[in-house]
């Protein structure tokens, strides 16, 4: 068995995993759930869930992959086999399983962005009369297949490099561009004639809409997997980390910067739909239909929307690159093959499973929400599970204190063990009854 791959800085880490949770979700999602559940008042729920159980989430994952240096489904056959129970193996099967569905639709989302992307360097969008209509004959379409391949492509590239010298370098590379880029059209949008309405409907606290269990609902699921919790993918990423890092402050680094990511995303995005009056609560159409409508009226609109799409490709693949990960190394770690052979049965088998999404969009929708809805928050419930309760609190704590600066006290142990855990049931239960809140 060869040496399992290590990061080469603890920044590399930081980075990879910012751009692991940092994804479509807080550039499509967040900007219009913000607006829709009370702007500023949405904002509290939202706060304190990510920054406790999102947190702790994180913490969880990153241990516990740091621990037994593997990944979901190895990680959880040792607990089990420690305990002398059975069936740990099958059991994380499940949330590379999610993480590999996530991975399989996800790149058909890319590819959307990486046509737009290249719409926006020609500037196709002043020359298409009917953006709605465009986006409804694309998705949906043969035409979509190119850049889905092409999408897959990228990351399949990036993967095959390994952790050093793939996934880090790269994301060394895209996590400062994709601020960088932000802040520049936070300034733009900003400055536009009407701004003033969309940041009013972002900072003016509508305190009534916390007096509605649908916002705090809708604040826990988008805190709970905006940072990627899911069982496999924060868990594959902590299994590279030595043992001296401090698990801690790179998950409260994480969460810190995911939730930067996604505020500037929507102070970028409503003011600018506001300024030219269309809607801010379109919610998914909201990325490939109206902020395309933005652009076409914006001055140098051509740029920025160059700029913006640039920063989506961004996040879009470096949380691409953490998904396709978990396939990846789940079959180096069981079949023993090479990375660049495990990297191409991933790409080439979500690619083939993909066409029949790119062709239908109802089964598109169909296999996401199957996905997101029952696959990946039964693994973030797996996960809590298996390392607080079966492999034990008081081990669980010492995996996360180990190098840490300031350690987590015997305290934190209660609110781990029954407060996330319960939580993540929760989660669970609630998307099911909401048909998904993630």
């Amino acid at each position: 068995m060869a040496e399992r791959e290590k990061w080469d800085s603890k920044l590399g880490f930081i980075l990879a995993c910012v751009g692991a949770a940092i994804g479509l979700g807080n550039i499509w999602m967040f900007p219009w759930r913000l607006g829709a559940y009370g702007g500023a008042a949405f904002l509290v729920p939202y706060l304190l869930f990510v920054f406790t159980l999102g947190w702790t989430g994180l913490m969880e994952e990153f241990a516990f992959g740091r621990d037994q240096q593997t990944g979901a489904i190895s990680a959880y056959e040792n607990v089990f086999n420690k305990k002398g129970l059975k069936y740990g193996a099958k059991l994380g099967i499940i949330p590379v399983l999610g993480v590999t569905g996530v991975f399989t639709f996800y790149s058909i989302v890319v590819g959307w962005i990486l046509k737009y992307f290249s719409l926006s360097i020609t500037n196709s969008f002043a020359r298409i009369d009917n953006i709605p209509a465009y986006f409804g004959n694309f998705a949906g379409n043969y035409q979509s297949i190119f850049w889905h391949g092409l999408a897959i492509l990228l990351t399949l590239l990036i993967v095959r490099l390994g952790v050093k010298d793939g996934i880090e370098k790269m994301n060394k590379i895209m996590m400062p561009g994709l601020f960088i880029l932000l802040i520049i059209l936070l300034f733009r949008s900003l400055t536009l004639p009407g701004a003033e309405e969309g940041l009013a409907f972002l900072l003016v606290p509508d305190w009534s809409k916390l007096r509605e269990p649908i916002t705090w609902v809708m604040a826990l699921g988008q805190s709970f997997f905006t940072v990627s919790l899911g069982g496999a993918a924060m868990l594959v990423y902590g299994s590279y980390l030595d043992k001296d890092s401090d698990i801690p402050t790179s998950a409260f680094q994480t969460v810190l910067f995911n939730t930067f990511s996604s505020l500037l995303a929507a102070f970028v995005i409503i003011p600018a739909v506001f300024a030219f009056g269309l809607d801010p609560q379109a919610g998914p159409p909201l990325l490939f239909i109206t902020i395309p409508q933005v652009f076409r009226q914006m001055p140098a609109g051509t740029i920025f929307s160059t700029l913006f799409f640039l920063s989506i490709v961004f996040a879009g693949l470096s949380s691409a690159i953490n998904l396709m990960e978990v396939p990846v190394e789940a079959l180096i770690d069981r079949l023993n093959i090479s990375r660049k052979k495990s990297s191409l049965i991933v790409g080439l088998g979500a690619f083939l499973v993909g066409i029949p999404l790119d062709l239908n969009m109802e089964l598109f929708g169909a296999f996401a929400d199957t996905v997101t809805i029952y696959l990946v928050p039964l693994g973030a419930v797996l996960s809590a599970v298996i390392f607080f309760w079966i492999y034990g609190i008081k081990n669980a704590r010492n995996a996360i204190n180990e190098g840490a600066k300031r350690p987590l006290a015997k305290i934190w142990e209660p609110y781990a063990k029954y407060i996330f855990s319960s939580v993540a049931i929760l989660v669970l239960v609630l998307g099911v009854m909401f048909g998904g809140i993630g």
